[in-house]
């Protein structure tokens, strides 16, 4: 396919540009090996700036066991002698780390078909992105488009797009069409599970993704996000008995730790604590394998989202409050805006105040998209708030709430909930 510097020679020997090229194969489909790649392209030659650059990238995006400023230090080193759009690609991945949201942006605009930099510029499973605001990534995808159209890789991504933007139709088609060129195509594989999510086709969404774990993707970095959107299927099916299966198989401390244990784990936890009849749940703390320093003090608005819901699943009012109080100070408006005000709401409904708790995530619910991740990810706020207005005895607050996600999509477990509103 093309990805931009690599239609050209780099500046290094065949050989280290043969591991790097097979580092970028393994990045852009999401499969594991990345790192590896890239650190035998430096070995084989150390003045590779291309490659520590890469390097940089995974550390500081991925949480590779990698030295980032040292790497990236060396990538400007050695830039000297690389072409102007290795140079322009070594620049943009310094200014990142540093936290410059537009360098990526405004070296995308100069050089579209750089693949490696699109991915990094777009929230995706692998990357944070560059942006807040949903249309703002669709727009950078868009932008790309005619340097990399037909390519499996941007295919992929812009599936993701499409199912972000409800076209789901779109979003499939351009999903197997990577699938087709691509087999392990990670970014694909990720927008067809959420089309399947979306539309509530619960039963072959679930057939399809346990075939391609087990077959085609195998091989896929961060796995244990693929066996979550699997068991949120099972659980909107009504299925907890597979639930809990799945959990024990795929996504327990064995299996999982650090963010993904959290962000993935540690929310089914708690989704699966508030499903009527769910019961023997697996505690947060014993199912989990997330540090403390990580709960109370998370990198991201992202995972500050799902450390309050697991300090939530933990019963850990205290916890609560010291996030709030951490959050409320934080320099980030986001931080401010939505983790703060969530971590109080939800220390509310742990002190079993589910009025009070229903009515601040009523209050905070619009912002809650500014976190980031998917609408998939983020219902699990909604979730929380039908199980607050349930508890506080709100039913036709909450009815309304689950009529429409019923509206939205088939799922067992909502039509429960909505059977406690009239019990």
């Amino acid at each position: 396919m093309r990805t931009g510097v690599l239609d050209r020679r780099l500046t290094t020997s065949p050989e280290a540009e043969q591991a790097y090229r097979e580092g970028v194969d393994a990045l852009l489909q999401l499969r594991q090996g990345a790192v590896g790649h890239f650190a035998t392209a430096i070995t084989l030659d150390p003045t590779f700036a291309m490659a520590h650059a890469a390097l940089a990238l995974m550390g500081h995006e991925w949480c590779a066991p990698v030295d980032a400023e040292a790497r990236v230090a060396a990538a400007a080193l050695h830039a000297g002698r690389a072409t102007d759009q290795e140079r322009s690609h070594i620049h943009a991945v310094r200014q990142h780390l540093r936290g410059d949201r537009r360098a990526i942006v405004q070296h995308l605009d100069r050089h579209p078909d750089d693949a490696v930099l699109l991915s990094v510029a777009v929230p995706t499973i692998a990357f944070a992105g560059v942006t807040e605001v949903p249309e703002d990534a669709w727009q950078i995808v868009e932008s790309c488009t005619r340097a990399l159209s037909g390519t499996w890789f941007h295919d992929g991504l812009l599936a993701f797009v499409r199912q972000e933007q409800g076209r789901f139709d779109d979003a499939m088609h351009l999903a197997n069409l990577s699938l087709a060129a691509e087999p392990s195509s990670g970014h694909a594989a990720h927008a067809r599970a959420h089309a399947h999510y979306e539309t509530g086709d619960h039963a072959a969404g679930l057939t399809w993704l346990d075939t391609w774990m087990e077959g085609d993707g195998r091989q896929t970095d961060n796995l244990a996000h693929y066996a979550w959107h699997a068991a949120l299927h099972e659980l909107s099916d009504g299925d907890l008995t597979a639930v809990d299966a799945r959990y024990r198989a795929q996504l327990a401390p064995d299996h999982v730790s650090g963010c993904r244990s959290l962000v993935d784990t540690g929310s089914l936890l708690w989704r699966w604590s508030l499903t009527p009849g769910a019961h023997d749940v697996p505690s947060v703390q014993d199912g989990t394998d997330v540090p403390a320093s990580t709960l109370l003090r998370p990198t991201t608005p992202f995972v500050g989202l799902h450390a309050a819901v697991a300090l939530a699943a933990a019963d850990d009012a205290s916890g609560l409050r010291s996030l709030a109080c951490w959050a409320e100070a934080h320099e980030n408006p986001v931080q401010r805006a939505v983790v703060a005000p969530l971590a109080n709401a939800l220390s509310l409904l742990v002190l079993d105040q589910p009025s009070a708790c229903a009515d601040e995530l009523i209050r905070i619910n619009p912002q809650v998209w500014r976190v980031g991740g998917s609408d998939a990810q983020r219902e699990v706020v909604e979730e929380t708030l039908v199980t607050a207005l349930l508890r506080a005895g709100r039913y036709d607050e909450a009815r309304a709430l689950i009529d429409d996600r019923l509206d939205r999509r088939h799922c067992r477990r909502d039509q429960w909930w909505r059977d406690a509103t009239i019990s």
